[in-house]
């Protein structure tokens, strides 16, 4: 059980980590937290239709790993 715990304690650092990382490379819609680091370059660079979207499945396959990361700490604290 310890080691399922330090696992899964790992796997959501790191998945928190890469959230945060795909949430902030996403195109902003005006002055925001992604105009923070280079906007006027990343409207060049992330005006590709396809780039985004495949951004959006990354993102949301990380905030599923980090949903079940969640979750299966919650159940092993709740269940130890």
């Amino acid at each position: 059980m310890a080691a399922l715990t330090i696992a899964l304690k790992v796997l959501l650092v790191l998945s928190s980590f890469f959230l945060i990382m795909t949430v902030l490379l996403h195109k902003g819609n005006g002055g925001g937290l992604s105009d923070m680091f280079g906007g006027g370059l990343s409207n060049a660079v992330g005006s590709s239709g396809v780039a985004e979207r495949n951004l959006n499945r990354i993102t949301i396959g990380v905030a599923l790993v980090w949903a079940v990361a969640i979750v299966g700490l919650g159940l092993m604290i709740k269940f130890a």
